[in-house]
């Protein structure tokens, strides 16, 4: 694993975290491919409470739709991992534990189920703020663990970057 990715993810969280309480939001995350490792290092900094209210992991599709609301339709046509499904996902978790931001990622993070279409290393993002929804695509490369930690960094700077 690059050291760097790792110090990055140290220092985004407890910088996020500072940011949304000094504006008086609150978060939520969606995880379907990096299965709650968002949620894992925003709650390594103590005091995370004020801010994070929760998160779900989500990765069949009946999850995103039963517990984020994301239409079975859209995830029918579009496939999980998409734009409007991950824009869905990050909506519904706002909803879902009644915050002002979310996060959420929808991708392959392999070594299998990739297509040509949508390789491994493919990952979806996105993130709600005050100013709306953004969504960012990523097509990101390593193994399982690291495009994970990579997913999971990106989508945290993503919300910051929405946030200013």
């Amino acid at each position: 694993m690059d050291p760097y990715i790792i110090q990055d993810l140290q220092e985004i969280a407890p910088d996020l975290l500072d940011e949304l309480r000094s504006r008086g939001l609150t978060l939520a995350t969606a995880e379907s491919c990096t299965g709650g490792n968002i949620a894992h290092h925003i709650t390594l900094v103590a005091g995370c409470s004020d801010v994070f209210y929760g998160g779900a992991v989500t990765y069949a599709n009946s999850a995103k739709t039963d517990i984020l609301g994301v239409d079975e339709a859209v995830i029918a046509s579009e496939g999980a991992v998409s734009e409007p499904v991950v824009r869905a996902m990050a909506e519904g978790a706002c909803k879902r534990f009644h915050t002002t931001c979310a996060v959420a990622t929808s991708g392959i993070a392999g070594p299998g189920g990739g297509t040509d279409d949508k390789p491994v290393g493919t990952v979806w993002t996105a993130a709600v703020t005050p100013k709306g929804t953004f969504s960012e695509l990523y097509n990101l490369s390593g193994p399982r663990s690291e495009i994970i930690d990579k997913a999971t960094l990106l989508v945290l700077r993503l919300l910051l970057k929405h946030l200013y």
